[in-house]
Formats: C-alpha cells, structure tokens, sequence
C-alpha cells in the first residue's frame, strides 16, 4: 500500500499539498541513478563544475520568487525572510564555484620519500537529512560544497516542506545540474535507517534535532560512515556592562525573533551584567512588545506562525512549566486568539534552574533573560547548558571580548553581533549541538578522502 503525506499552511490551516513518499523499491533505484551520475561528475573539471553552480546561483536570484513563497506557505517564514533565504542561497553557490579550486588543490607535504601530497577526492554519495526551517539554505550550504568537491547528493527533506524541496530540485536541475546530483529522496522517517546502511551510501550529513542526531549517527556509525550532525542549540547572548544597550537590545530582539524565533543559531538565553540590567530588560520588552505578528506574506509582519501547531503546543507547554516552577512572565507567554500557528513574543525572567528555559532548546519567539553579578558568572551559566552551538558577547572592550571568548563553550562567538551563519566562516557545534563544520574550507573538506599519496 502506497503511503504519502499532505502539506498544510501554519498560518491558514489550508490543506497544501499530498505527496506519495517513495516506496523501498523507488529509492534504490533513485540512488543508483546516484551512483552513476557520481561516477561521471568526479571526473569533469572543477571549472565546469563551478560553471553550473554559478547558473544554480543566478536562476536563484532571478526566478527565486516562487520558491520563497512556497517556503512561506509551508512553514511559516515571513516572505521577506523567504526571499532573503533565497538571495543567501544564491550566494552560497557564488562562492564555493569561485574558491573551491584553492580549497581542493593538492597540498605538497615534506616527507621522507621526495614526492608527497596531500590530495581531497570526492567520497560518493551522501545522504542528507535536512530540516523544515531553512529548507533551502540549509540544503545547499551543504550541497554546494559537496558538489564541487564531487559528491553527489540524496535530499531527504522534512516533509512538510517537500514542496520547496521539489522546487529547489526542479531548478537545479533547470539550470544544468545532471540528473541524479540531487535526489528528491521523499521518504518517512522509517525508511531512512534503510539508506544509511545501503553501501552504495558513503557519507551522512544532518541539521535537525539533537534526538534526530542521536539516531541517526547511530546508525551511521553501526555501517561506519562518515557523519556530520548540526543540532539544536540553546545560544547565550552575553551583555556586559560596558556594551552599547541600544545596539544589544535591537540585536537581541532581531536574534530571537529570526524565522518567528525557529532558528537553531538565535540567541535564546540571555546573560545581563546586573549594573546594566534594568535598562536592558525595559528596552528588550518594550521592543519585543512591539513587533508586527501576523500574515507571514504581509511586508509588515516581523513574526509569522510557527511552522506546525503541535510545535506550537510544545513551545507553550515548555513555557508553562517554567512559569509554574518560578520564572516571571514579563511579556506574552500564550498562543495568539487566531487562526494559525501563532505565539504571541515572549519574554521570561527570574528563571529557576533545571525547568525548560534553563535547559532545554526553546523554538519560537520566547526569550528567556537572567540577571548575573559579572561576566564570570555569565560565561559560567553560558557554559552550564548541554547545548554549544554559537554565542553573542556584548562588550566595547575588544581585548577583554578576545579573552572571554577564549572560554565560552561554543562552535563560534560573535562580538557585538549576533550569531550567523556566513559561506566563509566554519558552522558547527560542541556537545549536544553536534559535531563537524559546514561552510568555509573546514565544510567543503568533511566530504572528501584525505588523501596522501606518497611516491619514491
């Protein structure tokens, strides 16, 4: 019997989309036509390679329009946000076609023998497991990448996002990428332990929760494969009392509320020198207060739904059980009296240690604010999460940030700015966010054989 699953709109409820999901007998031979495109692709130059990734990029800038409204209509993202995905897209493609030749080139190495060097060969396919929240951005900042490196690529996308993953194939392919470089593989969640083990699967990459990450690198590392995981996190956003308010208030807000607050890299805890405290928190709650929630495709509207209703309910029971052990509710703390997926900005302060805002990942517009002594009591209770991915440190002293950055327990740490993801910069986490990097020369060489080749 045939299965399939069905799209709706967070914001209107409207029924999208049903899409059949490929049987066992349909994958196989999906990614067999991988293997063959793979084997192909290895051997065409890099400068051909590049040429494609190029035209991949300017079909992204210039007929991107349908594919941000369909990630709007999927999950939620206010289409502003949706088109600023696609652009970023574009751009990640640019620039792994104009500099992936000096990050591929082989290194010469002094050895023994009088010929050494290091070469980067392509691995062969590699199954990606991708998530609904950036479900083009995160596809091809991996994607891209791999292709170059030559790779080829099996996109199991979330499935309430397959329509974008159906048109991101659709224009890739469009503009010249060769059949079987990026399978559409529309699978459920059950059938996946299946393609990892598959041996015509050489690699593993996956962005989505750190339960997700669990299974599957278990999996992987039953067939020992490869396998890159970028999970969930639970950001510090650090202030001290030097800083400029005004400058960490509007990026703090801006931070949480990226993607309706669905972003793994927001700043989600926020650690506030007490001398700057009240200040801060009076203009974090008044910003907050103030932004425009609403029909995500309105130009207006800041913060869109939430990309499912039962994510909705998680993120208000989480809420819930904070405020029941102790926390204060300075501002919302309850879903919005319409229809959608809506949750009205949230801001928690006097958070009681172990409930849900101390520990856990909190997806949506809620913004969980302590006040501490100094910043060694910040980067401590920065540290004390299970959760490294990234990091926001607020302080005019340069130096003094240089040194606190050194121990903060994260995958990046950005100064005066909140954390981002960038083509040339390393993405990635410690602890339960993960391991491996994505992006920059650290990402394009996680799919490849480190190759030494040694002659006498």
């Amino acid at each position: 019997m045939s299965r399939s699953f069905t799209t709706h709109n967070p914001a209107t409820g409207e029924t999208l989309a049903t899409w059949p999901l490929l049987t066992d007998a349909d994958w196989s031979a999906a990614l067999a036509g991988a293997v063959a495109a793979q084997q192909e692709w290895r051997d065409i130059p890099l400068s051909e390679r590049a040429a494609i990734l190029q035209r991949i990029a300017q079909s992204l800038r210039d007929d991107g329009e349908p594919l941000a409204r369909q990630m709007t209509a999927e999950m939620g993202k206010p289409l502003a946000e949706s088109r600023g995905e696609v652009r970023k897209s574009a751009w990640v493609c640019e620039h792994y076609a104009e500099h992936a030749g000096e990050m591929l080139a082989p290194a010469t190495v002094q050895a023994a023998a009088p010929d050494n060097q290091v070469r980067f060969d392509p691995l062969g396919v590699v199954l990606s497991v991708m998530p609904w929240n950036f479900p083009v951005w995160q596809v091809l900042r991996f994607a891209a990448p791999a292709w170059m490196a030559g790779n080829a690529v099996l996109m199991k996308h979330a499935p309430h996002t397959f329509g974008t993953a159906h048109r991101l194939a659709e224009l890739c392919h469009a503009a010249g990428l060769p059949p079987g470089l990026l399978v559409d593989l529309r699978i459920d969640v059950d059938q996946v332990a299946a393609v990892v083990a598959d041996r015509r699967v050489s690699a593993v990459t996956l962005t989505g929760s750190d339960r997700a990450g669990r299974a599957v690198a278990s999996q992987a590392g039953r067939h020992l494969k490869k396998c890159v995981l970028e999970l969930g996190g639970s950001d510090a956003f650090i202030v001290l009392a030097d800083a400029d308010i005004d400058a960490a208030v509007a990026a703090g807000v801006a931070s949480r509320v990226l993607n309706s607050g669905q972003s793994c890299i927001a700043a989600k805890r926020f650690f506030v020198e007490d001398s700057v405290y009240d200040t801060f928190l009076d203009r974090f709650i008044r910003s907050m207060r103030a932004l425009e929630v609403g029909d995500p495709t309105a130009a207006n509207t800041q913060v869109g739904p939430l990309a499912r209703p039962d994510l909705r309910a998680t993120l208000h029971a989480q809420v819930t059980e904070s405020v029941a052990a102790g926390a204060t509710l300075e501002l919302g703390g309850h879903p919005l009296d319409r229809r959608g997926a809506f949750y009205a900005p949230t801001v928690l302060t006097d958070i009681p240690d172990g409930c849900p805002a101390d520990v856990d990942e909190l997806f949506g517009p809620v913004a969980a604010v302590w006040k501490v002594r100094d910043a060694e009591e910040a980067i401590a209770r920065a540290n004390r999460s299970r959760f490294g991915l990234s990091s926001s440190l607020w302080t005019r002293d340069r130096a003094r940030a240089a040194a606190l950055a050194a121990r903060i327990d994260a995958g990046g740490v950005f100064v005066n700015q909140f954390s981002y993801s960038d083509p040339r910069l390393p993405f990635g986490g410690i602890k339960d966010s993960g391991y491996g990097r994505e992006l920059g020369l650290f990402g394009i060489r996680e799919f490849v054989n480190i190759k030494t080749v040694s002659i006498a």
